[in-house]
């Protein structure tokens, strides 16, 4: 019995380091996506080419790679990570509806997809026990 006992003590004590882990791989992905978004602006130009009628469309190339570059940052370091992800929403709903109103491809669509619903899953989970919030916090 004493066994289980200190099996469950150490499992509630180490549930916090698989979605810090997911966290910090989704800061990753964002990170590098900006740093690719700077990098290739034909890439970039190419991508947002459904919206560029649209008012605003500029504007959408201007505010895609700084976001996704101190956004994933801010979401690796797990500060400010509720904000941070709230800042990637508008920029992956957007990557789905290229999808369709683009050309298909099934590849960017599933990894849009995916990024969409960990980023959702953040805003409302948080930033996680190891991160620079929960520290801050701590803190007080």
């Amino acid at each position: 019995m004493g066994t289980i006992k200190t099996l469950n003590k150490w499992a509630n004590a180490h549930t916090y380091y698989p979605l810090d882990l997911l966290r910090v791989a989704l800061g990753v992905f964002l990170f590098m996506k900006g740093i690719d978004f700077m990098s290739n602006l034909q890439q970039m130009e190419e991508v947002i080419k459904p919206f560029e009628n649209m008012p605003g469309g500029m504007l959408i190339l201007h505010y895609v790679a700084p976001a996704h570059f101190v956004g994933g940052f801010l979401i690796v370091v797990g500060l400010l990570t509720r904000w941070a992800v709230i800042a990637q929403l508008p920029i992956l709903i957007g990557a789905i509806l290229v999808n369709f109103l683009g050309e298909m491809n099934g590849t960017n669509l599933i990894l849009a997809s995916i990024v969409l619903l960990v980023c959702l899953f953040f805003v409302f989970y948080g930033s996680g026990k190891h991160s620079a919030d929960y520290y801050l916090k701590m803190q007080k």
